[in-house]
């Protein structure tokens, strides 16, 4: 995506010519949510949300991609780190790029839509859609990062993998992206602690992921549970 580095050295200048700079401050992928503990907040809601998002540096490298992203090329959220945009996406005109790194170097904060295109991991089929880039964070820190969310074209959809969860296990998966603890869930289906654990275990095996919330994120990806539905409910 090659945004907001900045200016290379004139021509004359040797490599020893100065003292080597401090270089940009690291770019924190919670962007305006990087102090405190809404940091952890942040990271946590990404994880839930089924949109698929990333959060890259202005050269388009990605420095956290949440589960739904990661699902679209048949990997792990944590695989997708430092891979760029553009290896991943294809947008269909240079123009709409040219218009994010003019917004980055003159340090505007608007929502940029790109035309995409990409070739799916479940299926190889060819699918497309709309990313709109979001430069976020300090307005004092330049390059600013970029918050990416995928919109992808109705009709392009590729077809969802069939979810297996029982009923039991539905609800104790709503209750815990509700932010319910294990007690409270065992005590609303009348379940004991070892009950509402058992069955998490069960499904962590099948959907081969570790964790409370990597299991409500796979829950949202699958379609188990609504995409649009608060308190979370079964689709």
């Amino acid at each position: 995506m090659n945004i907001g580095h900045a200016d290379s050295a004139p021509d004359g200048d040797s490599a020893g010519a100065h003292p080597p700079s401090a270089g940009p401050a690291p770019v924190d992928p919670a962007g305006p949510y990087a102090d405190g503990p809404w940091r952890n907040y942040f990271l946590i809601l990404l994880d839930r949300i089924p949109t698929p998002i990333a959060v890259c540096r202005a050269d388009g490298e990605v420095l956290i991609a949440n589960p739904a992203m990661a699902t679209l090329w048949g990997a792990a959220p944590g695989q997708l780190r430092g891979r760029n945009l553009l290896d991943l996406f294809r947008p269909r005109a240079k123009e709409q790029l040219r218009r994010i790194e003019e917004a980055v170097r003159l340090g505007r904060r608007s929502r940029y839509p790109v035309e995409v295109h990409w070739r799916s991991a479940a299926d190889g089929a060819e699918r497309e859609g709309e990313l709109t880039v979001d430069p976020v964070g300090d307005a004092s820190v330049q390059p600013p990062a970029l918050l990416a969310l995928l919109r992808v074209t109705e009709g392009t959809v590729p077809p969802r993998p069939r979810a297996t969860a029982s009923p039991v296990e539905t609800r104790i998966l709503a209750l815990a992206a509700g932010g319910a603890t294990t007690a409270a869930i065992g005590a609303s289906l009348g379940l004991t602690v070892d009950g509402v654990n058992y069955h998490l275990t069960r499904l962590s095996r099948r959907w081969r992921v570790q964790g409370r919330t990597a299991l409500v994120a796979k829950a949202y990806v699958l379609g188990v549970l609504a995409a649009d539905s608060w308190p979370p409910a079964p689709a």
